[in-house]
């Protein structure tokens, strides 16, 4: 039994959905989140600057006692999983294989959509985890503005309706009958994302999955927390303003965060040769 926290990070208030996911499945647990609100969106940002934004938030939640972190955020998952698995002697959990994993199984005419942002999209992190089953065709779309209108709070206006019509439209007119959700931020979406799609179209959303793959991680590795345990959840930002990030999170998950700590990440020293 381990009562430390898990640590999750996402770029901003995305990863609260996974958050939310983990305390659901594991009420026992405390959590420690922290939102890079300084340098969100991750997206449109080149790799090594994700990877050294990410791994400085990671060295922080380490220092901090975590016993296992969760990267709940697809670019940054792409951009340095690796490097987060070599660095830390805690178990590290992403966002991208579980969501593959339920794809595969969910689809029924092997045609599987994939949406996320620019840097998630231009890995081909997806891409390449679902083509290594040749029965499967795989469509992948970046759809960039979906992240500006989470984190502006907006998620049920004409304009988001419209702008999911925009990216998704190709995606179901080429009969995708599964779609993943390949960004945190995405689920807050998911009513118009649903409504675009249709009926038939199955979301894979890498919040649920995640927080199933936590909790495989915990029982077989016996880090759980005890039944006696009494969970606190700790949130921070690295931007310059708590109270927007608490409004943010009120409207979006409408529960839970009611105080948020600043921080400050420091430079870091990456491995020679790492762009």
């Amino acid at each position: 039994m381990n009562d430390a926290p898990i640590g999750i990070f996402d770029s901003g208030v995305g990863g609260l959905t996974v958050a939310r996911a983990v305390s659901q499945l594991l009420p026992r647990e405390s959590i420690h989140y922290i939102g890079d609100t300084a340098h969100s969106p991750y997206g449109p940002k080149p790799i090594a600057d994700v990877r050294r934004y990410a791994l400085e938030v990671l060295d922080v939640l380490v220092s901090e006692g975590v016993k296992m972190l969760v990267i709940a955020c697809n670019t940054a998952s792409a951009a340095m999983l690796r490097d987060a698995r070599e660095r830390y002697d805690v178990p590290v959990v992403e966002v991208i294989g579980p969501a593959v994993r339920t794809a595969i199984s969910t689809t029924r005419n092997g045609r599987i959509g994939v949406i996320g942002t620019v840097g998630t999209i231009g890995s081909r992190a997806y891409q390449d985890m679902l083509e290594v089953n040749e029965r499967l065709t795989v469509l992948a779309r970046a759809c960039p503005r979906f992240v500006e209108f989470v984190e502006a709070g907006v998620t049920d206006t004409a304009e988001v309706l419209a702008v999911a019509e925009e990216y998704l439209a190709p995606l179901r007119d080429a009969d995708v009958d599964t779609l993943v959700l390949g960004c945190t931020h995405y689920p807050f979406l998911e009513g118009a994302i649903s409504y675009v799609m249709g009926p038939d179209v199955s979301l894979v959303s890498s919040d649920t999955e995640t927080a199933k793959d936590v909790y495989r991680q915990l029982v077989s590795r016996e880090l759980l927390a005890g039944t006696g345990a009494r969970p606190q959840h700790v949130y921070e930002a690295t931007g310059d303003s708590a109270d927007d990030f608490i409004r943010l999170a009120d409207r979006l998950i409408g529960r839970g965060v009611s105080a948020v700590r600043l921080v400050q990440t420091g430079a870091i020293d990456l491995p020679k040769g790492t762009p």
